[in-house]
């Protein structure tokens, strides 16, 4: 009886420190979820502002009409995109092709004194630095959720329940280039 009784509380353990690990990794990946929804949120701002950034500079930078087209057409396919990672590859894109724009604009003083343009540029130099705090905290709850998965015992179960790792967002190698210095 006894013996039934110390199994009975040993297996008693057992299943509450199993369902305790599942529920971690639950609140953790959700965590991940929401981080990335964040991120998601910020990129569909972007694309919003996109429309309004290239009607402004067209009237003043003719000439780029191809960096206007790749951005419409760029813009298009984000905000049909569904995977995530075919979503972040647009938007890495879409933020080379503005900040490359941004940069031309320097070139032209009758667009730098465009209070539009200027409002626009802030607009969205604010929402590139929403965008950067939201990846910091969608990699801070990727690395929580990575460890969890990842130490041991929690590491048995999380592979039986089908818990994985999540990658971390990356500057794209555009991104870490130094950047020229004119003279």
């Amino acid at each position: 009886m006894s013996q039934t009784l110390i199994l009975g509380a040993v297996a008693a353990i057992l299943l509450l420190y199993v369902v305790s690990v599942y529920n971690r990794l639950v609140r953790l990946r959700n965590g991940v979820d929401n981080a990335f929804a964040s991120i998601d949120v910020q990129l569909k701002q972007r694309c919003d502002l996109i429309p309004k950034v290239v009607d402004a500079m067209r009237a003043y930078m003719g000439h780029e009409r191809e960096t206007f087209d790749e951005l419409t057409r760029l813009r298009e396919q984000a905000t049909s995109a569904t995977a995530p990672a075919e979503r972040v590859a647009l938007d890495d894109r879409m933020s080379g092709l503005l900040r490359g724009l941004v940069a031309r604009a320097e070139a032209y003083p009758e667009l730098k004194a465009s209070d539009t343009v200027t409002l626009l540029q802030r607009s969205l130099n604010e929402v590139e630095s929403q965008i950067a705090a939201a990846r910091r905290s969608f990699n801070a709850a990727v690395t929580v959720f990575n460890t969890a998965v990842e130490v041991f015992p929690a590491n048995l179960l999380a592979g039986m329940f089908g818990f994985g790792r999540r990658g971390l967002f990356e500057a794209s190698a555009e991104e870490r280039a130094v950047p020229g210095v004119r003279g």
